[in-house]
């Protein structure tokens, strides 16, 4: 029931930063932060399959509310939540995963963190934005902002992460 309070918790926490305060910060007119993410990120592997992508649709979906995208924020939250498992497979240099695995500063070294993070939010991002432009033909806008989202997402994220699990062996 702890952990139940605290994902909980979690999530509801994110959530209401990432659609009262991450939502209005829009530098260059198109960067902007998705701190949600760390929700979904640190989601226990332990929850069976379909009920991580029950959470990952209605956490898409609350925030596709706020964001008037439409579905976008859904399908990239899902699309994250099933390419994790195979992250971290590959991560773990392609054994079993193991049972408990968390991905959080004091369990796992700050390289394997920081490219796991880096991989999911940039498929996130990828989707987000080729789904929002939705044109080949301007391949370039979709790389670079992409990237450049990734880049300040994951920053973001993982001063989150630190700044609550660092030092905590959990």
């Amino acid at each position: 029931m702890n952990k139940l309070i605290k994902n909980s918790s979690r999530f509801i926490i994110l959530i209401l930063m990432q659609v009262f305060v991450f939502n209005y910060i829009q530098w260059f007119g198109f960067l902007n932060p998705f701190v949600y993410l760390l929700f979904l990120i640190l989601l226990p592997l332990e929850i069976p399959k379909p009920v991580q992508y029950i959470i990952a649709f209605a956490t898409g979906f609350i925030v596709d509310a706020f964001l008037r995208t439409y579905g976008i924020q859904a399908f990239a939250c899902v699309l994250l939540v099933f390419l994790r498992p195979y992250v971290i497979f590959v991560l773990n240099g392609f054994r079993p995963l193991e049972s408990g695995i968390k991905p959080v500063p004091g369990v796992k070294e700050f390289s394997w963190i920081l490219v796991y993070t880096l991989l999911l939010v940039f498929v996130h991002q990828i989707t987000v934005t080729v789904l929002e432009v939705f044109q080949w033909v301007q391949w370039w806008r979709i790389l670079w902002s992409s990237v450049l989202n990734t880049l300040f997402t994951t920053f973001i994220v993982l001063c989150v992460e630190y700044m609550f699990y660092a030092g905590k062996n959990k």
